[in-house]
């Protein structure tokens, strides 16, 4: 199965490369990695360009115009890029634990998309990680939360991973699903412009056309790279919209990947 890596990312290139990195040391490598780019500056593409030079799989680079936060937007345009026909999403700063790609592959289902956990770093092993170009890390490293997600253990992800067709705690930071689900639902609502739910919203509709979720425990780690909370001015407006979306149940948004598609067949 042809995996794409989505890895969306804006103006922070220092854990981009530590992101890139741990892409690139997987066990079973992607079929290719494609970055979704929200507008950043020329450092950045100069990350991409070297990890693209050491890597043994494709790496793009889908980029937009810096007009405020569209991760909605910039996730489309890096998946109309893509031609695996699974894709696997991810934050540019999540970095992956080796058997990542492995564990999502296998827990792949028809009429599913998967919702993975994360482990979170604090500022100090950030930044530590960082200076060091550090992406080895395990239930045992100092300065982490949420320890027990830092656990890989195939029996207990077995045991606990669930399916529900709850929305919440829903975060495209890991996330996985087959790409003509994706297209069926017509990808992200490209409408949603600023922090805050446009992944829930791209959720409820794939929820709406008949899928399941599927919440990944005990494998697929990543670690994420501690930051500062994104402003919430736009919250109020993404409310409303994931509220219709949920109210009518809607399926396909008006506005979405298929807005890119003619660029890329």
């Amino acid at each position: 199965m042809k995996v794409s890596l989505i890895i969306t990312t804006y103006n922070r290139p220092d854990a981009l490369k530590l992101v890139l990195k741990s892409a690139l040391k997987q066990h079973r490598l992607p079929h290719e990695i494609v970055v979704a780019d929200d507008g950043s500056g020329e450092e950045t593409a100069n990350v991409i360009q070297e990890a693209a030079k050491k890597s043994a799989v494709p790496i793009l680079h889908a980029w937009q115009e810096d007009e405020g936060f569209r991760a909605a937007m910039s996730r489309n345009r890096a998946a109309a890029m893509s031609s695996g026909e699974y894709i696997v999403m991810i934050d540019g700063d999540m970095v992956l634990h080796p058997l990542f790609i492995k564990d999502h592959i296998e827990a792949a289902e028809p009429g599913t998309f998967v919702q993975g956990g994360r482990v979170l770093l604090s500022e100090e092993a950030t930044k530590e990680a960082i200076i060091k170009s550090r992406i080895s890390f395990s239930i045992f490293s100092k300065s982490i939360k949420n320890r027990k997600n830092a656990l890989r253990c195939t029996l207990l992800s077995s045991l606990f991973s669930r399916k529900s067709r709850s929305l919440k705690g829903i975060r495209t930071c890991n996330f996985a699903l087959f790409r003509e689900d994706l297209l069926a639902v017509n990808g992200f609502d490209n409408r949603f412009v600023g922090w805050g739910r446009e992944d829930s919203e791209f959720a409820a509709r794939l929820l709406n056309s008949g899928m399941v979720r599927k919440d990944l425990r005990f494998a697929a780690i990543a670690y994420h790279l501690y930051h500062k909370e994104s402003p919430r001015e736009a919250l109020k407006e993404n409310d409303r919209r994931l509220e219709r979306t949920i109210k009518e149940r809607l399926v396909r948004c008006e506005d979405g990947i298929d807005r890119f598609m003619k660029d890329n067949i």
